[in-house]
């Protein structure tokens, strides 16, 4: 991990003083998830202000492979006896990935105006540092992809875990009594669950997974709980903590955006969002009489947001983890596969099409 210099600190320590006080009165209020959409609103919001802040983001090594141990602790003996029935939805996936695409696309381009290169990289759902890269690469505008993909993440998690409480209220499951204390933990459930994290981040990467500093953490906590070579959660002080960097991170990405430059971006941006969000619930609708999958459970497999943050809330709200997971897992590897290589075939005639004719 690289330290950030010096000159960066105050802005760190700003942000990272805003995300705490931000966690502690969304934990207050009752907001959802508290700890990771409290400071990501709050540092959002601050950010868009024009406040000097910048998400600690060298962090993400250390805090992504708590979150993997946490979601792999739930994970428990005979939880995989439905396992065949997560096929439908994963034949799905590819036909929603589709649709999902090419509505954001057309609303980028028809609505937005904006250039062919710009709308194809814009509405990928997933890939965000990989669509940035291949969209620069490719003569679009970096800025502009960032702030929809930056856009697609924070509103479609801030708006999923606000309609579940308000309207199907579904909130939070795990309250006061699922706190686990540093001294709750023997010596032997420690070393293993910090091998869990390590061994899991090594494997991760050797075995090229997705988001491999998350998954590979993930794929071996579990089996560790499903073998019940360890029974109980990482220290939740070191999970709050986690989720505090990450929605600092998340929030801190607005740094330098403001209302007054790029607002019509940002509110194309919205609009994106929201449309993939129709998409997303029409999707999941479908689901409950072709597989029997609930609605809630449905949304969050399909939602457009990160893996880490949309399996962080399936777990907040009760719903199984394992599928929601294994489904934003599969979305990524279609995104991160099919997108470069759609983009080899039509990308020539999209650049042409971005060109003035002279």
């Amino acid at each position: 991990m690289t330290l950030p210099p010096s000159s960066l600190w105050p802005k760190i320590l700003l942000a990272a003083a805003i995300g705490i006080l931000s966690g502690l009165l969304a934990r207050r209020i009752g907001m959802p998830l508290p700890w990771m959409l409290g400071p990501m609103i709050g540092c959002g919001l601050a950010a868009l202000a024009g406040a000097p802040v910048r998400g600690p983001g060298e962090l993400r090594v250390v805090v992504i492979p708590v979150i993997g141990v946490m979601l792999g602790s739930s994970f428990h003996p005979g939880m995989f006896s439905q396992v065949g029935s997560w096929m439908g939805t994963l034949l799905l996936l590819p036909v929603f990935l589709l649709a999902a695409i090419g509505v954001s696309y057309a609303f980028y381009r028809r609505v937005g105006g904006y250039s062919p290169v710009d709308a194809f990289f814009c509405a990928a759902p997933g890939g965000l540092n990989e669509m940035i890269i291949l969209g620069g690469q490719a003569g679009g505008d970096e800025a502009r992809i960032a702030l929809a993909h930056a856009l697609r993440v924070f509103l479609t998690i801030s708006t999923i875990a606000l309609v579940f409480a308000l309207l199907l209220d579904i909130r939070a499951v795990r309250g006061p009594g699922s706190w686990v204390a540093l001294g709750d933990l023997s010596l032997l459930d420690a070393a293993i669950l910090i091998g869990c994290g390590l061994i899991g981040v090594v494997a991760g990467r050797l075995m090229r997974l997705p988001a491999p500093q998350l998954f590979g953490p993930m794929i071996v906590s579990a089996a560790a709980h499903m073998l019940e070579l360890v029974t109980i959660a990482p220290p939740s002080i070191f999970v709050v903590a986690a989720q505090i960097t990450i929605g600092t991170i998340l929030g801190g990405r607005f740094a330098g955006v403001t209302p007054a430059t790029m607002g019509r971006d940002m509110l194309l941006g919205l609009g994106a969002t929201l449309l993939l969000l129709c998409v997303t619930t029409g999707f999941a609708a479908l689901l409950g009489p072709l597989t029997g999958t609930t609605l809630p459970q449905g949304v969050l497999a399909y939602s457009p947001g990160g893996l880490t943050e949309m399996s962080l809330l399936s777990l907040a709200m009760g719903q199984d983890v394992a599928y929601v997971s294994t489904m934003h897992v599969a979305r990524i590897v279609i995104i991160l596969f099919t997108m470069p290589l759609l983009f080899r075939v039509i990308g020539e005639r999209l650049i042409l099409a971005s060109k003035p004719d002279k």
